[in-house]
C-alpha cells in the first residue's frame, strides 16, 4: 500500500534515504486534519488568493540554495523533455548503424582491456566483438551529444534504479538498460506500444500490476515501473540462469530466446545464439554493453555533462480523495502545471481520478505539500464547483479491460475510426505510437472507446474490432429501414464491421430490403 512519505526524489521521484523507516510516515494524508483557512469560509473566489499567499510564505521558508537547485534541474529536465522523442529513436537505432571506420584516440587494444575489467566485476558475459566496438564508436561520434545528455539525466534516475535493483538483489549495472530502452524518458512510447522508462507492453505491465486506463498509465510512473522491471528481470533470470539471456528475453520475449536455443542446436550462450534472434535483439545486448562502457569510461573519452550539485528533488506525496485536475492543483499550490505533469507522468490527461477501489497519490515539491494539505478542503470544493459548471467536461473513465483491438480494413482512415469510437485522432496515434496518419490494411490498433462497445467478446473473431472488454449487452437485431446500408448500420453499432454483418447474416452483395432483420451478433437468433 502506498504511504505518505517524505523523500529525496531521484529523477524527480526517487526513493527515501536514511536509516530504517525514519523517513516514512504511515498515515495516509486524508487522516491529517488541515488547519482552518480563510478560503473555507470566504468562498471559492478567495481560494487562489489564499493559496498563493500560503505558497509565498512556504517559498520564503524554503532553503534558498535547495530551491535554486530544484529550479535549475527542472529547467534541465524541461529542455531534455523536448528532445526525448528524438533521443529515444537515436538510442534504439544506434546499435543497428554502421560506425565510422576510425575515430581519433580510439585504441582497440585498450578497449579490449577495459571490457575485460568490466567483465570481471559484473555477472554479465562481456566479451569483445566487432559489433560491440561498432556500437561504442557510434555512441562516441554520431551520438556523442546524446550520450552527454544521458549522463546529465542519469544523475536523477540511476540512484532510484540502484535502490530497487539492490532491494531485489539484482546487478546494479541493469540501470544502463533504461538508456537503451527509453533514453531515460518516463513517457517514451515505441511504435508497437511499449511504454515508459522500462518499455512495458500492455500485457506484461498488467502481469506486474501496472494499471492502465483512460486516465492513468502506471507504466509511465518511474517508481512503479522500476519495481515491475526489477521483478520481471528477476523472473527471467530465474528461467534462464544467465543475465545475457535474461536481457535478450526482456527485449524479445522468452519464447524467442527458447526458439533461438533450439535453432542453434542447444547453445545457451548469447553470443552463440545471436544470429538466431530477432534483428533488434541481436543488437540489443551489445547496445546495453556499449552504454555500460560509455558510462563507466565517460571521463576517459572526454564526455562532458552538467554535474548535479544536489542530484535530487525533495518531494512528498498525498492521497487524492476526489477527482482533481493539474490546473486546479496549480492554482492552489502555485506549482506550474508543467512541473506537476513532470512529477506525475502516470496521469495521461492532467487529471488525477478518484475511482472506487483505487487510490492515487499526488506528488509535489516538498515545499508545496504543506500548502496543499492546508487548503485541501478548499481545493476539493473548487473541483466540485467547477465540475458542476462543466457537467460532463471530464472524460468518461475507460478501464484497460474495455479496450478493443481494431484491424484496419480497406477504406479506413484515422478520422473515420476515431469518429466511430468517439475518440480523437491524436489519441489513437498516442495509444499506438503512430508518427503519421498512414494506415495499412491488416494493421492492428489499440483503442479505448468513449462510445459504448456492445459487441460481446465472442463476436470479435471476424474482421474489424476485436473486443477485449464488454461494456454491456446491446441490441441483437437491427430492422433494415429505407436508406439503410451495411455501412450506415455498422456505424450505428461500434465494434461491428461490414464484414461481421455479412458473415452473421449470409449477405453477399450490398442490397438490403427494408424490413429485413439483421443479426448483430454471431448468435442463433
Amino acid at each position: 500500500m502506498k504511504k505518505l512519505f517524505v523523500v529525496c526524489a531521484l529523477a524527480l521521484f526517487g526513493t527515501a534515504f536514511g536509516q530504517g523507516d525514519s523517513t516514512a510516515v504511515t498515515r495516509p494524508a486524508d487522516t491529517l486534519k488541515p488547519r482552518p483557512v480563510a478560503a473555507r469560509v470566504a468562498g471559492l473566489a478567495d481560494v487562489a488568493e489564499v493559496a498563493f499567499s500560503a505558497t509565498d510564505s512556504a517559498r520564503m521558508r524554503d532553503h534558498e540554495l535547495a530551491a535554486r537547485y530544484d529550479s535549475l534541474w527542472m529547467g534541465e529536465l524541461r529542455q531534455a523533455a523536448e528532445r526525448f522523442p528524438e533521443m529515444y529513436e537515436e538510442v534504439r537505432l544506434a546499435a543497428l548503424e554502421n560506425a565510422p571506420d576510425s575515430i581519433p584516440s580510439f585504441d582497440t587494444e585498450e578497449f579490449k582491456d577495459r571490457l575485460e575489467r568490466l567483465n570481471q566485476k559484473t555477472p554479465f558475459n562481456i566479451v569483445y566483438s566487432t559489433s560491440l566496438e561498432s556500437v561504442v564508436k557510434t555512441f562516441l561520434t554520431r551520438k556523442r551529444d546524446l550520450m552527454e545528455r544521458m549522463l546529465t539525466a542519469s544523475q536523477f534516475y540511476f540512484p532510484m534504479f540502484e535502490e530497487a535493483l539492490d532491494r531485489h538483489d539484482l546487478p546494479l549495472e541493469i540501470k544502463y538498460l533504461a538508456i537503451v530502452e527509453s533514453a531515460l524518458n518516463p513517457k517514451a512510447r515505441s511504435r508497437v506500444g511499449a511504454t515508459g522508462l522500462w518499455q512495458f507492453m500492455y500485457s506484461t505491465g498488467r502481469m506486474y500490476d501496472l494499471d492502465v486506463s483512460s486516465y492513468v498509465d502506471e507504466r509511465n510512473d518511474p517508481i512503479e515501473s522500476t519495481e515491475a522491471a526489477a521483478q520481471y528481470l528477476k523472473r527471467l533470470h530465474g528461467i534462464f540462469g544467465d543475465w545475457d539471456l535474461a536481457l535478450a528475453a526482456y527485449n524479445s520475449g522468452p519464447g524467442n530466446v527458447n526458439k533461438a536455443i533450439r535453432r542453434s542446436g542447444g547453445y545457451t550462450n548469447y553470443w552463440n545464439l545471436r544470429n538466431f534472434l530477432p534483428r533488434e535483439t541481436a543488437g540489443y545486448v551489445p547496445a546495453f554493453f556499449a552504454a555500460m562502457y560509455i558510462f563507466e569510461y565517460a571521463a576517459e573519452h572526454g564526455l562532458g555533462f552538467t554535474p548535479a550539485e544536489r542530484p535530487y528533488f525533495e518531494t512528498d506525496t498525498v492521497w487524492v480523495r476526489a477527482t482533481l485536475t493539474f490546473d486546479q492543483i496549480a492554482r492552489v499550490t502555485g506549482v506550474d502545471k508543467e512541473e506537476i505533469a513532470m512529477l506525475n507522468p502516470a496521469f495521461k490527461l492532467g487529471i488525477i481520478p478518484k475511482i472506487d477501489g483505487k487510490n492515487y497519490v499526488l506528488r509535489l515539491p516538498r515545499r508545496a505539500i504543506g500548502t496543499f494539505v492546508a487548503n485541501e478542503e478548499a481545493v476539493y470544493a473548487l473541483a466540485r464547483e467547477e465540475l458542476k459548471k462543466k457537467e460532463n467536461a471530464l472524460p468518461q473513465l475507460v478501464e484497460a479491460e474495455d479496450r478493443i483491438r481494431y484491424r484496419v480494413r480497406s477504406g479506413d482512415y484515422l478520422g473515420k475510426i476515431a469518429e466511430r469510437y468517439g475518440v480523437g485522432i491524436s489519441q489513437i496515434k498516442r495509444w499506438n505510437g503512430l508518427r503519421s496518419n498512414d494506415l495499412r490494411i491488416g494493421q492492428r490498433l489499440t483503442i479505448y472507446p468513449r462510445k459504448p462497445v456492445t459487441t460481446p467478446k465472442a463476436q470479435a473473431s471476424g474482421s474489424g474490432a476485436e473486443v477485449a472488454g464488454n461494456t454491456g449487452e446491446g441490441p441483437r437485431v437491427h430492422v433494415v429501414r429505407e436508406g439503410d446500408s451495411l455501412w450506415t448500420i455498422s456505424r450505428k453499432y461500434p465494434g461491428i464491421s461490414i464484414e461481421n454483418l455479412r458473415e452473421w447474416n449470409g449477405i453477399r452483395g450490398n442490397n438490403l430490403q427494408p424490413g429485413t432483420r439483421l443479426k448483430l451478433c454471431n448468435c442463433s437468433s
